[in-house]
């Protein structure tokens, strides 16, 4: 089953459907390096097309826009949220950040607390 594009997502594609990570750094105001770091990848991928455009660097891409899009509105915007994915401690997953837990391949998981947490459940 293919994913559905947020907005965020949408906006962050490329004329051949795949993320630019160029897009993205130019949007929160990062480095390659850093948003390399931050999603869990070598930073070479995001510097090498054929890096960035394979499926695995594709993905985690996609699963990092997907989770700032759930937390862009609450936390204030794009900004906010990729600072709050960062560096904000989340008691359901040991005090560990969402950018930890991804990088751990549990993207899903935090997904599904933010999905919680929107419904109106305790962290």
């Amino acid at each position: 089953m293919a994913a559905i594009a947020t907005p965020l997502v949408a906006s962050m594609m490329d004329s051949s459907g795949q993320i630019a990570a160029t897009r993205v750094v130019d949007r929160f105001g990062i480095s390659k390096t850093q948003l390399a770091e931050t999603i869990g990848l070598p930073r070479e991928t995001l510097y090498r097309a054929e890096r960035s455009g394979a499926t695995k660097a594709q993905a985690r891409l996609r699963e990092v826009l997907e989770i700032l899009s759930l937390v862009s509105e609450w936390a204030g915007g794009p900004q906010q949220a990729l600072a709050w994915y960062r560096a904000q401690p989340i008691p359901a997953f040991g005090e560990r950040t969402a950018a930890a837990v991804v990088k751990e391949g549990k993207a899903s998981a935090v997904r599904d607390y933010l999905d919680h947490m929107a419904l109106g459940g305790f962290a």
